[in-house]
C-alpha cells in the first residue's frame, strides 16, 4: 500500500516541535512537493527548514501567532505564495493549559478557543478556498485529543476547544465532500511530546521521569509515540485512505465505553 505523498504540498502548524516537527520530517521523507510550517520560534524554524530540505523537499517556515485573529488568512497567503497552491492542511498547533470548571478563567477560554479552535477553523476555510478556486482535490486533518469526548477535571477548556474541533472536522467534511475536498480528525492519546514533558515534569512537578510512571499504568504498558501519530496522519492526508472523510479516529488503547479493568 502507497501512502506517499507524491508531490502534494503541505501546510502543517506546530511545525517546529513535537508532532508537528514529526510530520513535517515524515511527510518530507514520504515524497512531499513542499513544506510550508507555522511556528512561533525562529531559531527552532531555520532548523527543521534545513532538516526537511535535506530530505530533498522544498520547506518554507512562517512565524506567526495564531492566537491572533488575522494570523490565519495571512498564513495561508503566504504558504500559497511560496508553494503554489495547497493540497493539504494538518492543524496540529495547540495549547494544553490547564482550566477547570471551578477556576476557569474569560482570559483562559479565549486563549486556549482562539489557538485550538477559531484559527484551525479559519485555516480551513482558507485552505478549502485555494482547493476550490483550483477545481482541485485537497485533505486537511485535524489533530484532537481523546480529551474531546470529556476529559479530565482540569482540562474542561482545552476539552471544550477539541469537542468544538470535532464538530468543525464533521461540518467541513460534510459541506466540501463535492469539492473532493476530505476533512479528517484524530483523537491523540497520550504523548509525550516536549510540551507535555514540560507541563507534566516541571509545572505540575511530576519530574523527568513523569512518562515512566504514567506508562506503567498503560494497557499496553507505554505511551502512543509521535511517529505513531505522524503515519497514521500521512496516510489520512494520502491517497490510500481513499474515501475517508468526516472520520474521527480514536488513537488510544483505551475502549471507550468499556469499562474499567478489574469490573465484571
Amino acid at each position: 500500500m502507497n501512502v506517499g505523498l507524491d508531490g502534494k504540498t503541505l501546510v502543517v502548524t506546530g511545525g517546529t516541535l513535537g508532532l508537528g516537527e514529526t510530520i513535517c520530517r515524515l511527510a518530507a521523507a514520504s515524497g512531499a512537493g513542499g513544506i510550508a510550517f507555522v511556528g512561533r520560534n525562529a531559531e527552532r524554524g531555520a532548523g527543521v527548514a534545513k532538516a526537511i530540505e535535506a530530505l530533498g523537499c522544498p520547506a518554507h517556515f512562517i512565524q506567526a501567532e495564531l492566537g491572533e485573529p488575522d494570523a490565519p488568512v495571512t498564513v495561508m497567503a503566504e504558504a500559497i505564495v511560496k508553494l503554489g497552491r495547497v493540497d493539504c492542511l494538518v492543524n496540529a498547533a495547540a495549547l494544553t493549559d490547564r482550566a477547570a470548571l471551578i477556576d476557569g478563567t474569560l482570559a483562559d477560554w479565549e486563549r486556549l478557543f482562539a489557538v485550538n479552535a477559531r484559527a484551525p477553523f479559519f485555516l480551513m476555510q482558507a485552505a478549502a478556498a485555494d482547493m476550490k478556486a483550483r477545481r482541485a482535490p485537497g485533505s486537511i486533518v485535524n489533530i484532537l485529543s481523546i480529551n474531546a469526548h470529556c476529559g479530565a477535571p482540569e482540562l474542561a477548556i482545552y476539552s471544550a476547544t477539541k469537542g468544538a474541533l470535532s464538530t468543525l472536522t464533521r461540518n467541513a467534511a460534510n459541506a466540501h465532500v463535492a469539492d473532493r475536498i476530505r476533512v479528517n480528525g484524530i483523537n491523540m492519546g497520550w504523548v509525550a511530546t516536549p510540551s507535555e514533558n514540560i507541563m507534566q515534569g516541571e509545572i505540575l512537578g511530576k519530574g523527568a521521569d513523569w512518562d515512566r510512571k504514567a506508562a506503567a499504568g498503560m494497557p499496553l504498558g507505554r505511551l502512543l509515540t509521535m511517529d505513531e501519530v505522524a503515519r497514521f496522519t500521512l496516510f489520512l492526508l494520502s491517497d490510500a485512505s481513499g474515501l475517508m472523510t468526516g472520520t474521527l479516529t480514536d488513537l488510544e488503547q483505551v475502549v471507550l465505553g468499556a469499562p474499567p479493568r478489574g469490573m465484571g
